[in-house]
């Protein structure tokens, strides 16, 4: 891929924080794209817990990590916001002569933008792949790191490896959706929380879910990226088929600034540091919100970072403006597009 176009922001990190960035920006009239390392929008809402309810967004006294994004998303669509996924932000440099920062992708793609936001959270999300031979054909087809949506492993025979709250909490909730469901881990005890254990283990014992332990994984049986086999083998190295539509390995993800590191910010060992007033970096016309950002008591919380996406879009729009007089408007004056 060699493309080059031209956005408003380009927003590093399409979790809950870079979405909400999308909504604000939008209102101010500020076309944005979205760049993120993982395959799907959510960050770590829907690669980690997307099942987990959260109890701290305001006017929702429970809500899915799922839902939350799903909501986030509609909120965005309005403002038509381009998306650039499974793709990571490897080079960034500003052209005076344009006054245009260009960021370069792991794919090649060129996005020019006025303004920077990084919203990248922890930093860039990969999976901790399984050393297993040509894993890579079947990804995205038939080996899954996420579950954006449950329905899609419907009558499907699924094989879920790990012991950890997401392959534990998946097993549960696919037990009534998919064929069969059967969970491999290397030991027999599990770390996920104690109420779902217990719900796993009533599914068990109901012939809901089966387990495969202690086992581990040791290959793949398909053909054209299709799995029809997954063989997993036991600590003295026997052997067993198990058939298998769906692999959904879930050994945690990785997490890293990656090339960021390498910008010309002020890093400090929480994140990277900015003025707590406008969100920009020590670049200029560089923002940081989320968990990314760090200031003095800073709090690592979502609806702080919805609060530093207001924030340093406002900032943005004083700085591509410096000659102009705004006056604040509510929403419910202004109103969205289509409504």
């Amino acid at each position: 891929m060699s493309h080059t176009f031209t956005t408003d922001i380009a927003i590093i990190g399409a979790g809950p924080t870079g979405l909400f960035a999308v909504f604000q920006a939008g209102m101010l009239g500020f076309k944005c794209t979205l760049i993120d390392s993982l395959p799907e929008i959510g960050g770590q809402c829907t690669a980690l817990y997307p099942q987990k309810p959260i109890y701290d967004i305001p006017a929702y006294p429970s809500i899915t990590a799922g839902e939350l994004i799903e909501k986030l998303e509609q909120q965005a669509m309005p403002f038509n916001p381009q998306f650039v996924l499974g793709q990571s932000v490897t080079t960034y440099h500003f052209d005076e002569s344009t006054k245009l920062f260009t960021l370069e992708t792991s794919e090649g793609l060129k996005i020019a933008a006025k303004a920077v936001v990084v919203a990248a959270g922890g930093g860039a999300f990969g999976p901790n792949r399984p050393p297993l031979k040509n894993i890579e054909q079947y990804e995205e087809k038939s080996v899954f790191y996420s579950v954006r949506k449950p329905e899609s492993f419907a009558n499907k025979h699924v094989v879920i490896a790990g012991g950890g709250d997401s392959a534990v909490d998946w097993a549960n909730i696919l037990a009534d959706i998919a064929a069969s469901v059967t969970v491999v881990h290397r030991r027999s005890k599990f770390r996920a929380h104690q109420d779902s254990i217990n719900k796993m283990m009533h599914l068990v014992d109901d012939g809901k879910i089966s387990l495969c332990t202690p086992y581990q994984l040791h290959s793949l049986v398909g053909e054209n990226g299709q799995l029809s086999d997954v063989v997993v083998s036991d600590l003295d190295g026997n052997k067993v088929e198990l058939a298998a539509d769906v692999l959904l390995p879930f050994f945690g993800l990785r997490m890293d600034l990656g090339p960021l590191k390498q910008w010309p910010f002020d890093i400090s060992e929480k994140g990277i540091v900015v003025d707590p007033l406008t969100m920009e970096t020590s670049i200029k016309g560089t923002y940081a919100i989320g968990d990314v950002a760090s200031y003095p008591n800073k709090l690592k919380l979502i609806l702080c970072g919805f609060s530093e996406a207001a924030m340093a879009v406002h900032a943005i729009r004083a700085q591509l403006h410096p000659n102009h007089t705004f006056h604040f408007e509510h929403s419910t004056t202004k109103g969205v597009p289509g409504s």
